[in-house]
């Protein structure tokens, strides 16, 4: 049994993606429920969140909730989220009840715009392939 309380403890272990998904749904619960009111951070998805395995730090992976955000509005979002880091660092103290409430970054995800560019590439080289017949 020791071996299993080791295993869930150690860096990468599944205690930081337990709580990397409590600190999401919080997150997630903040913003739906309108406690931040900023109006640059309207229409914030948090996609992921990643925590160190001592559980000090919190990488806060967020997307616009619109299609095809403009560079200006991904960067009013940024820049909004940027001036509520402390509010939600506090407000994750208060529900997590954890013995260090972790460092918070929220990073742009990018994932969905680079799956995008990918599928264009892989048409392009798809349709620039000579036929075989």
């Amino acid at each position: 049994m020791a071996e299993r309380g080791n295993r869930a403890n150690a860096p990468g272990g599944e205690r930081p993606a337990r709580v990397g998904e409590r600190i999401r749904a919080e997150v997630m619960d903040m913003l739906l429920r309108g406690q931040l009111k900023d109006p640059a951070v309207r229409d914030v998805v948090v996609h992921e969140v990643k925590v160190s395995g001592d559980l000090r730090y919190a990488r806060i992976f967020v997307r616009s909730g619109r299609p095809d955000p403009k560079p200006a509005r991904q960067k009013a979002l940024m820049s909004g989220l940027g001036r509520a880091t402390g509010f939600v660092r506090r407000a994750l103290g208060k529900r997590l009840k954890l013995r260090y409430t972790p460092e918070i970054t929220f990073v742009w995800d990018d994932t969905a715009e680079r799956a995008a560019r990918i599928e264009e590439i892989l048409e392009d080289i798809s349709n620039e392939a000579p036929s075989g017949d």
